[in-house]
């Protein structure tokens, strides 16, 4: 049986979030920081995590 990706619950929270709120993440930026608090302890673990690291350097580089 596979095992369970260490993050997915943060991954479908943001979903739930999203969705709920029209997908304005500015209403989901909670969910997005345990989501990456998640990916940063699971180093590689959860395949949940390839792409959000990316989109993190993304973001910090636009509020420069």
């Amino acid at each position: 049986m596979p095992q369970k990706d260490p993050c997915q619950k943060q991954a479908c929270a943001i979903q739930t979030c999203l969705q709920a709120n029209k997908y304005v993440e500015s209403m989901c930026e909670d969910v997005i920081r345990e989501m990456r608090r998640c990916c940063d302890m699971q180093a590689g673990k959860s395949i949940c995590c390839s792409g959000f690291k990316d989109s993190k350097a993304a973001e910090e580089k636009k509020k420069t």
